[in-house]
């Protein structure tokens, strides 16, 4: 089972290539899958990395720029070819909403599933939450309103101590409370410190994901802490200039941004279709931040 897996199914930019994909990520969170933008052939990508789309429960759009949207009615087309059931969220711009439900109405009229449309407008906000994340939106800095994204694993539970429970002969139903932290009282009014039960969980995670924006300290700071961070690459240092026109970043200036948040690690994407190879991107990020991956498609990358 994935505990936390980013799969890249598209880390191309606008202008179609043989060498990527337009944008698109499945997130596997403990067998759960969830969406970040659908570029035209995602649904294809899926099939190559053998991820089904049964488990699919949240789709979340950045922006309604086609290389980022233009593959979701093609892939709910084809859900609902295949009679799935149940409920599907669709999270995006506020200001593309209605024009977005036009067209998935249009090409999935009797869907035999649950769209659930919610619409994000220019306040961070929390988009999903349950009992193992929370996802929030955010601003970047496009053209267009375009939406970051941070997925956040709450924190575990405690572990707990089997020999200290045993040695005091705790109840099976105080241990929830006491893998939630709490201390425990004896039945003679003993309160047992939380610490000498259990031992610390494992850290959690957090991922955000940064397409498209230029360079911007408020991106910066939006994501500050977070772990992992998705960042969008397309220009190299020569095309700063054009980079800033067209609302995009450089892959120095994602290192930057990396480093401002105090992420450990750096994932670049959104490539522009001129390079045919991502050497040079990713030196310039590392002159800035030094563990950097560059994304490619079918790439699997655990952050558990």
């Amino acid at each position: 089972m994935a505990k936390f897996q980013i799969n890249i199914l598209g880390c191309g930019s606008a202008t179609p290539s043989v060498r990527h994909n337009p944008s698109g990520q499945i997130i596997n969170f403990r067998d759960r899958l969830m969406m970040v933008d659908c570029g035209e052939g995602s649904q294809l990508a899926m099939r190559r990395m053998g991820i089904g789309f049964n488990r699919l429960e949240h789709i979340f759009i950045s922006h309604l720029h086609g290389d980022h949207c233009l593959g979701l009615p093609g892939l709910l087309s084809t859900m609902a070819l295949h009679d799935k059931g149940g409920r599907i969220r669709l999270t995006l711009p506020q200001e593309g909403l209605d024009r977005m439900r036009d067209i998935i109405s249009f090409f999935c009229p009797d869907s035999p599933f649950e769209i659930e449309y919610q619409g994000v407008g220019n306040e961070p906000c929390t988009v999903a939450d349950d009992h193992a994340m929370t996802v929030e939106a955010f601003q970047l800095k496009h053209r267009v309103p375009c939406l970051g994204y941070i997925f956040r694993e709450k924190p575990k539970p405690r572990h707990l101590r089997g020999d200290m429970i045993k040695f005091f002969g705790i109840p099976i139903a105080d241990l929830h409370s006491i893998k939630q932290g709490a201390d425990w009282t004896a039945p003679d009014g003993r309160v047992i410190a939380n610490e000498r039960l259990t031992t610390d969980p494992e850290p959690s995670v957090s991922y955000a994901y940064c397409s498209d924006t230029m360079f911007s300290p408020a991106v910066a700071e939006a994501v500050k802490g977070v772990d992992v961070i998705y960042h969008e690459a397309t220009y190299d240092d020569s095309l700063a200039e054009q980079a800033r026109r067209r609302g995009h970043s450089t892959a120095r200036e994602a290192g930057k941004i990396a480093r401002m948040a105090g992420a450990k690690r750096l994932i670049i994407g959104h490539y522009s279709n001129r390079y045919t190879s991502t050497e040079l991107l990713l030196r310039q990020a590392r002159e800035e931040f030094e563990n950097v991956t560059a994304a490619d498609e079918g790439m699997k990358i655990d952050l558990l």
